[in-house]
């Protein structure tokens, strides 16, 4: 069944792809359920658990702006009509699981959403998705090592580029403690 939900989660993230750049282009005609159903059809052979696919759709769809408001504080530098499409649409699924699906275990659904960011996103999408995901799980659970700091400094990371600027050059490194937790920051010479 593992292999089953994350086939479905994939069909999950197709749908919902398509309901957001269909609505974007303005497409009047679009219904998620025709999309889902299709979808689902194209895939009946490999998938047991249709209404998993049917709650993550549905609720992700109906809860867009509310996951999208959770989702903002973590990555406060980037709008979250910037991010990505895929990533952003990665995040929600990963949240809504959070949030709503009681029966899978918090790392099993992030580990979930890093391998769709893996498959499906740019090359540090896994990276900025397991981060945002992160921090939004320890502060659901109360970690008093999350700070205030921590949640506005998750970013995603920038694209790898022949032409980008090398790094500065790193001396020393301080330790700062937050919430009796060693953080190690970098001193730039």
């Amino acid at each position: 069944m593992a292999s089953n939900r994350h086939l479905g989660r994939i069909i999950a993230l197709q749908t919902l792809y398509e309901q957001e750049l269909r609505i974007d282009a303005n497409d009047t005609d679009f219904d998620v359920n025709e999309v889902l159903k299709r979808n689902t059809t194209r895939y009946k052979e490999s998938i047991d658990d249709i209404s998993f696919i049917e709650k993550l759709v549905i609720g992700v769809s109906a809860q867009a702006a509310a996951l999208d408001a959770k989702l903002q504080p973590v990555a406060p530098e980037w709008p979250i009509d910037q991010i990505a499409r895929m990533d952003r649409i990665v995040l929600r699924i990963g949240l809504y699981e959070l949030e709503n699906e009681a029966d899978v275990p918090p790392k099993v659904v992030i580990n979930e959403a890093v391998e769709l960011a893996k498959a499906f996103g740019g090359d540090n999408s896994s990276k900025f998705v397991n981060g945002v995901l992160g921090t939004l799980l320890r502060a659901k659970e109360g970690d008093d090592a999350v700070t205030e700091a921590e949640m506005k400094t998750t970013k995603p990371a920038a694209s790898k580029s022949k032409n980008a600027p090398a790094k500065k050059a790193v001396s020393k490194k301080a330790v700062v403690k937050t919430a009796n937790k060693p953080v190690a920051k970098k001193a730039v010479k």
